[in-house]
């Protein structure tokens, strides 16, 4: 069984309004904090607003730069990761293309007239296959993974072993974990190589942004107005899983049109059961022994296309 954290905190972005400091007092937190800063990439370093806003308490990990490090010692390592990684890319890209047709033909359908539960049955039919083509996806990159772990034995290999053992060390001596948002994909895969998954049991985890999806048990990308056009929701890969049955919905205000009932109501039906739930500025929730605790504008997102703020109710919880 893997270790479980003694809690989760989710928040709402901390860039221009962070309230992770009051989270972390209101949970009684005195000791060090690891922090996880790789989804900055290049800017991974530049923490001193993080570490002033916690009282300068943590400790980076520097999960981003102990894989540069990695790959730089390991060409061979670093050879095999990047195939993986353009192999991966290749089936996101198929993916995708499968998944705007699927929706595309499930928008139309639902456009249609014809008696209510003919509609009803087509509309379910539609969002059933969406649902089968994102678990065959997720199947694929599970295979990959899989594959690329037992041809490289990456617990063993003496580059990564070296970092992991000195990541535990640190992390050995702090109360929680905090971990910061950016490139959710760079998040996950930094994440995995060094196994944090391993490293919760005991502690707090705080993470908002692309580190609140990297930990949940599926990454969805998502943006109803991105730049190039309309967006299509997709599934990346499967995330760390320390808060299961949630998919994560960071900064709605700029990212999604809670307004467009009828892609709310896509969504929801395409995810279920797991609860969609969406996280604005200054939002927050505990997750702790399989229960949501102390909500703060969280947004659930309904079958009805609808949303509301999130109360915890029996059975919203893994």
């Amino acid at each position: 069984m893997l270790p479980v954290p003694r809690a989760v905190v989710l928040l709402g972005a901390q860039r221009f309004d962070p309230s992770l400091g009051a989270s972390v007092s209101r949970l009684g937190i005195d000791g060090k904090i690891a922090i996880v800063t790789a989804g900055w990439q290049e800017r991974e370093p530049e923490d001193e607003e993080l570490s002033a806003h916690l009282g300068g308490r943590t400790v980076n990990l520097r999960l981003h730069a102990r894989a540069e490090e990695i790959f730089r010692a390991d060409p061979e390592l670093h050879a095999a990761h990047r195939e993986r990684q353009e192999l991966l890319r290749h089936r996101q890209d198929f993916y995708r293309i499968r998944l705007e047709h699927a929706l595309d033909a499930d928008w139309v359908i639902r456009q249609r007239a014809a008696p209510t539960a003919v509609l009803a049955e087509e509309a379910e039919a539609s969002v059933k296959s969406i649902r089968e083509l994102d678990a065959w996806h997720l199947a694929q990159c599970a295979r990959i993974h899989a594959e690329f772990d037992a041809r490289w034995d990456i617990a063993n290999r003496p580059s990564v072993k070296k970092h992991r053992k000195e990541i535990a060390d640190i992390v050995g001596d702090c109360d929680a974990i905090a971990i910061a948002g950016g490139h959710v994909a760079t998040i996950v895969n930094r994440l995995t190589l060094f196994a944090l998954r391993g490293l919760v049991k005991d502690r707090i985890v705080f993470a908002w942004s692309g580190g609140a999806m990297a930990i949940s048990e599926r990454v969805v990308l998502f943006h109803d107005d991105p730049p190039q056009g309309p967006g299509a929701s997709e599934v990346l890969d499967a995330g760390l899983g320390l808060v299961p049955g949630v998919i994560v919905f960071p900064q709605p205000e700029q990212r999604l049109r809670l307004d467009r009932t009828d892609r709310v109501r896509v969504l929801v039906h395409r995810f279920a059961p797991s609860l969609c739930l969406a996280f604005p500025a200054r939002s927050r929730i505990t997750w702790r022994a399989g229960k949501f605790t102390s909500p703060k504008s969280v947004i659930k997102l309904t079958l009805d296309g609808a949303h509301q703020e999130f109360a915890p109710k029996k059975g919203d919880a893994a």
